[in-house]
């Protein structure tokens, strides 16, 4: 009879836990978009292009969702950072939660950003970052 209460009390555990992570969806406004990635975890390939600082300002689309792989050179203010790649600089907004936790992050560790691409008619044009990984450091 403790057996079957015990495993009673694992389920109910388990079932709350799963209603958690839908409620945090269900709370979403109507029409929100959902960053299903973020929800689930994913970390594997992704179907966005890599592209270089350079030709992303030169070529890019907006609302285009692309990769770059470089540095973090410097925190500019608030959300903004200066992010280098071998063919020049761009600036990338990250809200603090897409940070890896745990992980430090600094000018010398080399990352992988998705995001998608804001670009300005006029003013200047940025990375909307949606996923960080630390390639290394």
């Amino acid at each position: 009879m403790k057996h079957i209460f015990h495993l009673s009390c694992i389920a109910a555990l388990l079932a709350v836990s799963g209603t958690a992570a839908a409620q945090n969806i269900a709370d979403a406004p109507p029409g929100a978009a959902i960053d299903v990635k973020r929800v689930s975890g994913y970390t594997g390939p992704s179907g966005a292009p890599m592209m270089t600082a350079k030709d992303l300002q030169a070529k890019g689309k907006d609302d285009q969702y692309v990769r770059l792989k470089g540095k973090l050179t410097s925190h500019k203010g608030d959300e903004d950072y200066e992010f280098t790649d071998a063919s020049g600089k761009i600036t990338v907004e990250i809200d603090a939660d897409r940070f890896p936790q745990g992980v430090k992050v600094d000018h010398n560790t080399v990352v992988e950003l998705t995001g998608e691409f804001d670009k300005e008619m006029f003013g200047e044009s940025k990375l909307d970052v949606e996923q960080i990984k630390v390639v290394s450091n």
